[in-house]
C-alpha cells in the first residue's frame, strides 16, 4: 500500500473486458510530506474520490482483487482515502 494524490480522471473510449463502468483516475505518488515521489499513473477508483484527494493504492494482484470482478487486467487500484488530522495521516 502506497500513498498518492489524485490529479485528474481518465476517459477511455475502449476498456478491457471486466473494466466496464470502473472509474479511472490519474494518480501521482506522494511522500510523507505530500511531495511528488514519482511519475503519474492510472488507477481504478473504488472509494469515490476526485482531484486533490489523497489515497492509498495497491498494485499487482491486490489491485485486481479490490474490484467487483476478479482477474481483471489492472495494475493499480485506490482502496482508501488518506486524510490528515492533527498533523498526522489517518
Amino acid at each position: 500500500m502506497k500513498p498518492a494524490r489524485v490529479i485528474g480522471s481518465v476517459v477511455a473510449t475502449r476498456v478491457a473486458a471486466g473494466l466496464e463502468g470502473e472509474k479511472l483516475l490519474l494518480l501521482v505518488p506522494v511522500d510523507e510530506n505530500d511531495g511528488v515521489a514519482g511519475e503519474p499513473f492510472v488507477g481504478c477508483d473504488t472509494v469515490g474520490v476526485g482531484p486533490g484527494a489523497r489515497v492509498i493504492w495497491v498494485g499487482g494482484k491486490e489491485a485486481a482483487s479490490a474490484l467487483r470482478r476478479p482477474n481483471v487486467p489492472v495494475d493499480a487500484t485506490c482502496i482508501a482515502v488518506l486524510e490528515r488530522h492533527g498533523g498526522r495521516d489517518v
